[in-house]
């Protein structure tokens, strides 16, 4: 009496998490019908929303056939066995939740916070984008992304050369280059 392949189905979860900020947008991109459906159209079962200081409560489900098993929290005392357990990780643009995430190999989508003044993070996503080392969104092209990501063309980031981060960082502060 073996399980059938419908009644054993991987579990996939997408781990969205805004750090200790309040990133009201990106919560609302998650909870939307689109992205909800998009995300199960390419295999994903669970979306777990770390939702910080943020005042948005995003839709609680239990999942099934058609739908996305959908949990939040405000806080963890370390999100890194959420990060570990997941199978793409959607973020805010904070440095420590980028190259953590990076770090331990997982797909990325980083959605910039366009509601921040002198974003410095934008810079910083899509330059990792543009290395293709992670996917990068603006809470309104959320859905897209997720639509046309190709997680086989990203390349895995290592971790050791600072140079080009800090030939980044001097760019973006107006320093000379060398």
């Amino acid at each position: 009496m073996g399980d059938t392949e419908a009644t054993v189905k991987s579990k996939k979860t997408v781990f969205v998490t805004v750090g200790t900020t309040s990133f009201d947008a990106l919560i609302r991109a998650v909870d939307t019908h689109e992205v909800k459906a998009e995300l199960l159209r390419r295999g994903y079962t669970q979306l777990l929303i770390q939702m910080g200081r943020g005042s948005y409560i995003p839709t609680k489900s239990e999942g099934g056939d058609e739908t996305l098993a959908v949990d939040y929290f405000t806080f963890s005392s370390s999100i890194a066995d959420h990060l570990r357990a997941a199978s793409l990780v959607i973020s805010h643009a904070g440095s420590g939740s980028i190259f953590e995430t990076l770090r331990l190999g997982k797909p990325l989508i980083v959605v910039v916070n366009e509601d921040l003044m002198d974003n410095h993070q934008s810079e910083l996503a899509e330059e990792l984008a543009d290395r293709k080392h992670l996917y990068y969104a603006r809470p309104l092209t959320l859905h897209r992304v997720i639509a046309d990501m190709n997680l086989d063309s990203l390349i895995p980031y290592h971790p050791g050369d600072a140079t080009p981060v800090a030939k980044l960082i001097n760019q973006f502060l107006g320093f000379a280059d060398d």
